[in-house]
């Protein structure tokens, strides 16, 4: 498949067995298309996928890094593949349960759409586990689908940082953003 995001022209294997195969879905756009990633960023890419956002997100950030998780091998496989295709060279995927491979390290983004599929005490470890995983004053993105309970997921965010926005919404879907800060009570 080849799209254009950001500004940039991507080609990207997919295969059947992984999530939006056909087409980048309207919330994995949404968060691409709103989150803010600055040229120094460490980026995670929680549950990669075909590795689209953090493809996108390591072309942002020039002299930062982007690192791609997924569980599932295939995905793993293809983000590797992808990450090859558009010549990223500051871009790792690695394969495990959330945040598993990258239990020592801190990121100043961390990017999520939550496999809903997986149940909410899944989705509900990734979000309370990411904070701890953010830089000081890192920002974690959580993009999800309204009639799938995004709104319910922003309060387990509200809940874990504190202050929690809305950042963009659009097509079904919201984009939260929280930051870690140092008055953070949590």
């Amino acid at each position: 498949m080849a799209v254009g995001l950001r500004g940039f022209a991507l080609r990207l294997l997919t295969e059947a067995g992984v999530f939006s195969r056909e087409r980048i879905d309207r919330g994995t756009r949404l968060l691409i298309d709103h989150f803010e990633v600055c040229a120094t960023d460490r980026v995670l890419d929680l549950g990669c996928g075909y590795g689209v956002v953090g493809i996108v997100a390591a072309l942002l950030a020039p002299e930062g890094s982007a690192t791609l998780v997924d569980i599932n091998r295939r995905a793993v496989e293809l983000a590797r593949q992808n990450v090859a295709l558009n010549n990223i060279s500051n871009a790792e995927v690695l394969c495990g349960d959330g945040f598993a491979p990258v239990r020592d390290r801190t990121f100043d983004l961390i990017a999520l759409n939550p496999p809903i599929r997986a149940g909410l005490a899944v989705v509900h470890r990734l979000i309370a586990e990411s904070r701890d995983h953010l830089a000081q004053a890192g920002r974690f993105y959580l993009v999800g689908r309204t009639k799938q309970g995004v709104v319910r997921l922003s309060q387990k965010m509200s809940a874990t940082f504190g202050d929690v926005c809305e950042v963009a919404k659009g097509g079904g879907f919201r984009l939260y953003r929280a930051e870690k800060t140092n008055s953070d009570s949590c």
